[in-house]
């Protein structure tokens, strides 16, 4: 096979034009039993050989390599192989690096400390007022963070990622200022930079729910897909060819701004009434679900729909979902937020119908797998991907 194999197995990606000199070729077959040693769990060398197909002297070297750089270690023998070098199991040092995640909402935070393996060592919840003030809402999320890092016996966080709503600049990385957020969001990520000796990394939310999804939920495997976020705010995350795509200003997936039909105008550049926003926002949806007689929160009146009240909800997805399909064609969307996982696949599949009759590409529907935990799992795959980028090497 030209270019790069991706059978995860094969160990170099090998170009005749320029082939690897022996320090990368050593780095990036380091890389790979790292990561092998990260999905597989402990391994023995003669595992390690078989799964990398190196020879039994490179894996030697190998590691003893990752022995010596701390990043590896014996944790047992397997009984079913001799006794001997081949028999130990040898496995990630866990607490290399330790973790932090938050998922920032408008009143308040969840955060996660975790071990390079992406084990939960402790995790903590805050609410903040929103009358708590810039300065006293920072040093509460910063003091939680410190706290829960202390009890989960991380002396030192290696990498913090944090999901927030709102937009990232893509040129700097940084939360871009809002209407309608609180300010403490922004002052935050500065005030975590500032004070931690960590690598601190921002994202939006529904960027950060779509790697989750397609890391261990609903999108598992899938390259190309949309993630249609369903809640207070509406949004979307756009994954193509197998990355999180921001566009030109990080306003990629704000479809709460698109024109649709059935709204009272058009959208504007202060505001997305007039827009999907007006059709699918969880207001809107509680209203909707008080005409078929449904009274309360939109979510509990999605969990515990009948057949006419999701008819009509779905029906209203399905046009914001046409107009995504018409210009992604992604094949599937996924359902996130609060609201997508309430309606589970009840709802999704009467999306899939409604949309089938808008639209001639073929596009799946399914509900979230994750639902309210996807942000906080997002943001500490991110957090430990960072981590894994600078501990492991060049990548493959």
């Amino acid at each position: 096979m030209n270019g790069r194999d991706r059978n995860p197995s094969s160990v170099i990606w090998k170009d005749p034009r320029m082939p690897a000199s022996p320090s990368t070729a050593r780095a990036i077959n380091d890389r790979l039993a790292l990561r092998l040693l990260q999905d597989e769990g402990p391994l023995t060398a003669g595992q390690l050989k078989t799964l990398t197909g190196l020879s039994r002297p490179t894996v030697a070297d190998l590691v003893e390599r990752l022995q010596g750089s701390g990043l590896v270690h014996v944790v047992g023998e397997s009984g079913a192989e001799r006794r001997g070098p081949n028999a130990r199991l040898y496995a990630l040092v866990a607490d290399r690096a330790h973790l932090a995640a938050l998922d920032v909402r408008t009143h308040g935070v969840c955060l996660v400390v975790a071990d390079l393996l992406g084990q939960t060592l402790a995790e903590a919840t805050l609410p903040v007022e929103p009358d708590a003030g810039t300065g006293p809402a920072v040093e509460q999320v910063v003091a939680l963070l410190e706290r829960t890092a202390k009890e989960a016996g991380a002396e030192r966080l290696h990498s913090v990622a944090v999901g927030a709503p709102g937009l990232i600049d893509p040129a700097s990385g940084e939360l871009r200022d809002t209407s309608g957020l609180p300010a403490w969001h922004r002052e935050l990520v500065r005030v975590l930079a500032q004070r931690l000796p960590a690598a601190v990394l921002v994202e939006n939310e529904t960027n950060l729910a779509a790697v989750a999804e397609q890391r261990l939920g609903a999108a598992r495997g899938q390259d190309t897909f949309v993630l249609m976020w369903l809640g207070q705010g509406i949004g979307a995350a756009v994954v193509l060819d197998g990355e999180v795509r921001r566009g030109a200003s990080g306003g990629a997936g704000e479809i709460g701004f698109m024109p649709v039909p059935g709204t009272s105008g058009l959208p504007s550049a202060t505001g997305c009434d007039g827009g999907f926003h007006e059709l699918a926002h969880a207001g809107a949806v509680a209203r909707l679900a008080a005409e078929y007689g449904r009274p309360g929160g939109a979510e509990e009146a999605v969990r515990d729909a009948d057949g006419p009240f999701l008819d009509a909800l779905a029906e209203r997805l399905a046009i914001g979902a046409a107009s995504v399909v018409a210009v992604l064609d992604p094949g599937l969307i996924v359902l996130g937020g609060e609201l997508g996982h309430a309606g589970g696949q009840l709802l999704a599949s009467r999306v899939r119908r409604a949309l089938s009759a808008l639209t001639p590409l073929a596009t799946e529907v399914r509900p979230s797998a994750l639902g309210d935990g996807a942000v906080l799992s997002g943001a500490l795959l991110t957090a430990r991907d960072a981590a894994q980028d600078e501990l492991f090497g060049p990548k493959a």
